[in-house]
């Protein structure tokens, strides 16, 4: 395997995902990320808006990204990588 194809395929393996897999789920939440950042500048204009909805994207995606991988991980006994989570 050259270090090319290891740069997309290494990482999603130690998550259990297959490079399409990884490529959706990383994207969705980059895209997340973006909304809750918007959101964050409006509420930074606006403090009565969106007064909660940044920490709640933020606890969302620690709980998708942190929690549902660890469950998974000990559920199926998958090395889990911890220096980069996404």
């Amino acid at each position: 395997m050259t270090p090319f194809h290891r740069l997309f395929t290494d990482h999603p393996a130690t998550v259990d995902e297959t490079y399409s897999q990884h490529f959706l789920a990383a994207a969705g939440f980059g895209f997340r990320m973006i909304w809750g950042g918007i959101v964050c500048l409006v509420h930074a204009v606006i403090p009565g808006a969106f007064a909660t909805a940044g920490s709640d994207m933020i606890c969302e995606l620690h709980e998708r990204m942190v929690t549902n991988r660890r469950r998974l991980a000990e559920t199926r006994r998958l090395p889990m990588e911890t220096r980069r989570a996404a």
